[in-house]
């Protein structure tokens, strides 16, 4: 049978998501855990990958095995299991054909910054002491929703197939302790977040006009946005999937 797992994670002492040598990934430390309780060998595949550092709200990925006769003590015994910085909150059975991957229609991020130093807040946001101008972000960000091809935020010498995503919003809003940038999207290149964030901090600190963010998206060059923010304020909140493909659990 397929499983679908919802989890969540804090990245700080991950090489990201996805399975690397010689480094320990969310993935792996999963996938030994299910390997263990189940005992058999389990494969995972995730809704996408997280970069090192970078942390989970919502993630989602699937397995197949023979079926689970008590889910919620495998909930329960995967949860005493795990670190303190990997959260199972679901583990739901789905049609054999769904996937993780695939099958996702929306990814949501958000970023986080703060605009004190916070000592409660250091690993979890980036501090940015220079005064920055909301409005003037926001009209930047706003422009996003009018281009698909973003290569120019896109990690560089990638084997993507296609530059394209469909970005749905794209925002920030002010809060007492942290400001948040949230984006979502159908699909997110590899660093796209964490550049597109760069840049319109650039634009915040006003070192380039909100406008100018039309012609860094038409040059698909990398090299003209702005850096990347560190990985620590980047989380990804929400994986969305059509609603038919979790029915299976209902039958």
């Amino acid at each position: 049978m397929r499983y679908f797992i919802q989890f969540s994670y804090f990245g700080k002492a991950y090489h990201g998501w996805q399975n690397q040598p010689n480094a320990i990934t969310v993935q792996e430390v999963l996938e030994k855990a299910l390997s263990t309780l189940l005992r058999a060998k389990v494969e995972v595949v995730g809704a996408g990958r997280t970069d090192s550092g970078v942390h989970a709200k919502q993630m989602f990925c699937h397995f197949d095995v023979d079926a689970i006769s008590d889910i919620d003590e495998l909930v329960y015994r995967l949860n005493a299991f795990l670190p303190d910085d990997i959260a199972v909150q679901a583990i739901i059975p789905v049609a054999q054909d769904a996937h993780a991957r695939f099958d996702a229609v929306e990814r949501t991020y958000e970023y986080w910054l703060v605009k004190e130093k916070d000592p409660f807040l250091f690993d979890h946001a980036h501090f940015v002491k220079h005064p920055l101008d909301v409005d003037s972000m926001n009209k930047a960000a706003k422009m996003l929703l009018d281009y698909t091809d973003f290569e120019c935020f896109s990690k560089s010498n990638t084997d993507v197939k296609t530059f394209d995503c469909d970005v749905r919003e794209a925002f920030w809003t002010v809060g007492k302790e942290k400001w948040v940038f949230t984006i979502t999207a159908d699909r997110f290149l590899r660093n796209m977040v964490r550049a597109v964030v760069g840049t319109l901090l650039d634009v915040g600190m006003g070192k380039m006009a909100p406008e100018r963010i039309h012609q860094i998206i038409a040059s698909k060059d990398r090299g003209e946005a702005g850096v990347s923010v560190p990985a620590k304020g980047l989380y990804l909140t929400k994986v969305s999937y059509p609603k038919e493909i979790f029915d299976e659990q209902k039958g």
